[in-house]
């Protein structure tokens, strides 16, 4: 779909984008030092680090994700909300003052701290960037998602531009900078939200959406017998050939494919072919907007209110849940047909669907499993769920922030914030979700612009408004993660791993060319994803980070008889057996390789049920091989 740019969208985006440079190097004095780059000096109140934290964490998934996939697939992308949230747990009650406690700058300080050892060292750095890169991912592709509609960017120039402003954050002021940028976007992206959340309940659900002007959006055809199809219905053959699909071809040679449903009638379809020379059609002519062109409607509303209403008016937050529970929406889905000269051709289809299945788990190709009647069937969600519960309390730039406040008890405070202000959050993108499933904005092919859009279809104002914040909360998180990433190389392997003899002004240089490398990565991997939903990949961060980091955390502060040949091994061997998992997986073998997913050599795409058991073990046993070493060494 081609989106209008807005001009009042850029002027607020180019208004954000110059605040958080002017804080940036407003700060910058604060960052000469290792401690004051790194750490922020220790010096950030928790208040202001728990706000942080949020801001930090409610990341292109949360914001562009979970609601993307809420829209389109229904109560599966709340779970993501729940397996974020529940992960702070672990942050509370287990991690946060311990990590406070051994740390000074980076993860690999705290598993490092009663050791001395290479090899903590060598593979704790390793697991930062990896885990930091496969977090980066989601966050540019976010960025690329955002660029088109608000300044009119296609998707390269967008990452782009987010990447050269994050890594100037990051290069000028460091940690300090990062907290200030991550506390003002995480308050802004939550008193925004909720503030939407409110007129999604005052607008209420009607069956007939309208845009921002008060007109009726497109609705496409369903029910329509074969005899009263608008044209001449073209044979099946090739790649047709048993599909549920009839071509049809108008008086003006217009060709549009139609879906035959379960009752015999035909619904109308969106379709986008694409030529072997690049050349991109919507059903059946070229795409675009002039005369002679078509673009791809916006989707999205109910079809049956109960009571056979047509509009409830205004709703409270359990009405508006009850509402939808009993209501039909029409949902989207896609079947992609290759025809024998390359060419391949998207086919859109309207999928009614009953409130009761999509406020449901399950609904979704992600989840769908769930659903199943074998307890195999239901292991690749229970998996996801571990590695969002387990993962947050590993994720490398969530562990440093605890390093930028004075004390424990300050920790511990800031972590309670940072929960509080998490958890109304993700409460709010359910509301958020079914509000876009519902506005009639949606964009059929992208699901992660279903936040803005949803915003869109109340007012320009709102979309320009949202975006920029989206845009924001990219920010912070990218510097957040390239925060890590750079300490990871400066700090864990050039000073300590490698003993680079460099005063604390030349510690900072290193950490700022650091910080410069891994914002072109982050821009190569924004580009190289481009189609993948946010969600998704964030979830394979987080398995990365559970099976790689959590073990050796864990048993470090609680077992005693932990040794460092034990944490190396677990570090190594979780880190390399996620990341092989998921590489193998159905899901890396569809939306990476374009391969036939049912060739996938594992059984299910997330590892974590596997990968974190096998880090714990593989840490007891090579702790017990290497007890007696140890012991003589202290």
């Amino acid at each position: 779909m081609i989106h209008e740019t807005s001009l009042m969208a850029i002027c607020i985006f180019l208004f954000f984008a110059a605040t958080v440079l002017g804080i940036s190097f407003y700060l910058g004095r604060r960052a000469r030092s290792v401690r004051g780059y790194f750490a922020a000096g220790g010096a950030i109140p928790w208040a202001v680090n728990g706000i942080a934290f949020a801001g930090d964490y409610l990341s292109a998934a949360s914001f562009l994700g979970i609601c993307g996939m809420i829209a389109f697939f229904g109560y599966d992308g709340f779970l993501y909300s729940i397996g974020y949230l529940a992960g702070w747990i672990v942050a509370l009650f287990i991690i946060a003052e311990p990590i406070k406690r051994l740390g000074r700058y980076t993860f690999a300080d705290a598993l490092d701290n009663k050791f001395n050892s290479r090899g903590i060292k060598l593979s704790a750095a390793i697991s930062t960037l990896v885990v930091s890169c496969f977090y980066l991912i989601p966050q540019m592709v976010g960025a690329g998602a955002l660029a088109r509609p608000l300044l009119g960017f296609p998707h390269t120039l967008g990452v782009l531009v987010v990447g050269c402003i994050v890594t100037i954050i990051v290069i000028t002021a460091g940690m300090v900078s990062t907290t200030w940028v991550q506390f003002i976007k995480g308050s802004l992206l939550v008193v925004l939200c909720a503030l939407l959340t409110v007129l999604i309940l005052a607008r209420g659900v009607t069956t007939r959406p309208t845009d921002s002007t008060g007109r009726p959006r497109t609705l496409a055809a369903r029910n329509v017998s074969l005899d009263h199809l608008p044209g001449t219905a073209l044979p099946e053959e090739g790649p047709w050939s048993g599909k549920p699909y009839v071509r049809v071809k108008d008086a003006n040679g217009i060709v549009t494919i139609w879906r035959k449903d379960a009752d015999g009638t035909f619904s109308e379809t969106q379709a986008v072919a694409v030529r072997p020379d690049g050349r991109k059609f919507v059903n059946g002519l070229p795409h675009g907007r002039k005369p002679g062109e078509a673009d791809l409607h916006p989707v999205g509303y109910v079809s049956k209110l109960p009571g056979g209403v047509e509009k409830t008016g205004a709703l409270g937050p359990f009405a508006f849940l009850r509402t939808m529970q009993e209501s039909e929406v029409i949902l989207w889905r896609s079947d992609k047909i290759t025809e024998a000269d390359g060419s391949t051709t998207t086919v859109y289809y309207q999928n009614p669907t009953p409130g009761k299945d999509f406020m449901a788990p399950g609904s979704s190709p992600t989840f769908h499993k769930v659903r199943g009647t074998t307890f195999f069937d239901k292991l690749d969600f229970l998996s996801l769920m571990l590695a969002l519960f387990c993962g947050t309390a590993s994720l490398p730039h969530i562990l440093i922030r605890y390093y930028t406040i004075k004390d424990q008890l300050s920790a511990r405070r800031s972590t309670v914030v940072g929960i509080a202000a998490i958890g109304f959050f993700y409460v709010l993108t359910l509301f958020l979700g079914l509000g876009a499933m519902t506005s009639g904005s949606l964009d059929v092919t992208d699901s992660n612009m279903s936040a803005p859009l949803l915003a869109r279809s109340i007012n320009e104002f709102m979309f320009a408004v949202l975006s920029a914040v989206a845009f924001t909360t990219i920010l912070g998180t990218v510097s957040g993660l390239i925060m890590a990433a750079s300490g990871a190389v400066a700090h864990d392997l050039m000073t300590n791993l490698l003993e680079m003899k460099m005063d604390e002004s030349r510690q900072v240089r290193a950490a700022k060319i650091a910080s410069l490398c891994v914002g072109i990565v982050a821009i190569a991997l924004g580009i190289l994803f481009a189609r993948m939903n946010v969600n998704f990949l964030v979830g394979w961060a987080f398995n990365i980070a559970a099976s790689a980091n959590l073990p050796a955390l864990v048993m470090l502060l609680f077992w005693k008889r932990t040794t460092k040949q034990g944490i190396t091994a677990a570090i190594i061997v979780g880190m390399l057996a996620s990341l092989a998992w998921i590489l193998l997986s159905a899901q890396a073998y569809r939306d990476v390789y374009d391969l036939d997913p049912a060739k996938a050599v594992v059984p299910f795409s997330q590892p974590a049920i596997v990968t974190v058991p096998l880090g714990f073990l593989v840490l007891v046993a090579v702790s017990l091989l290497t007890q007696r070493p140890q012991s003589a060494d202290h």
